[in-house]
C-alpha cells in the first residue's frame, strides 16, 4: 500500500504487509517512545517504540526484522505512567507482520502475542 503525495507527487509512505488482508485495530494506540533491544532471529537489534498498545507495538530500527519473524523485547514503564508504587517491566515475545518506510525512517509493526508484566 502507499500512500500518494498532493498533485500526484510520488509515494510519501510505502508499506510491505504480511498477506492481503488489513488488519483490525482492536486495541488504543499510546505514543509512548522508548528504547528496546529486540532479539530477533538475525541477532539484536537496538530499537525505538513509536507507539504501543494491548496487541502491538510500532517501532524505529535499523536494520528492520524481516517480516513473519520472531521477535522479544521487554519494555520498562516508569510508575508515573503506569499508575503503580513501583516501575513495571512488560517482557513481549511476538511477530514482525508489516514495514513501513519514510524517507530515511524505517519502521517495523509487530503483534505481541505473548507478555508477562513484572512489577
Amino acid at each position: 500500500m502507499s500512500v500518494i503525495g498532493l498533485a500526484g507527487e510520488p509515494p510519501v509512505t510505502t508499506w510491505s504487509r504480511l498477506g492481503n488482508t488489513d488488519p483490525v485495530r482492536t486495541a488504543v494506540r499510546f505514543p509512548i517512545q522508548v528504547q528496546v533491544q529486540l532479539k530477533t532471529p538475525a541477532g539484536d537489534v537496538d530499537a525505538i517504540t513509536e507507539n504501543i498498545s494491548a496487541n502491538g507495538v510500532l517501532f524505529r530500527c535499523d536494520p528492520l526484522p524481516q517480516i513473519n519473524s520472531r521477535i522479544e523485547f521487554t519494555i520498562f514503564m516508569p510508575a508515573t505512567v503506569m499508575g503503580t508504587p513501583e516501575d513495571v517491566s512488560i517482557h513481549c515475545v511476538g511477530r514482525v507482520v508489516r514495514h513501513q518506510v519514510e524517507g530515511e525512517n524505517q519502521k517495523a509493526a509487530a503483534i505481541i502475542d505473548e507478555y508477562l508484566l513484572r512489577a
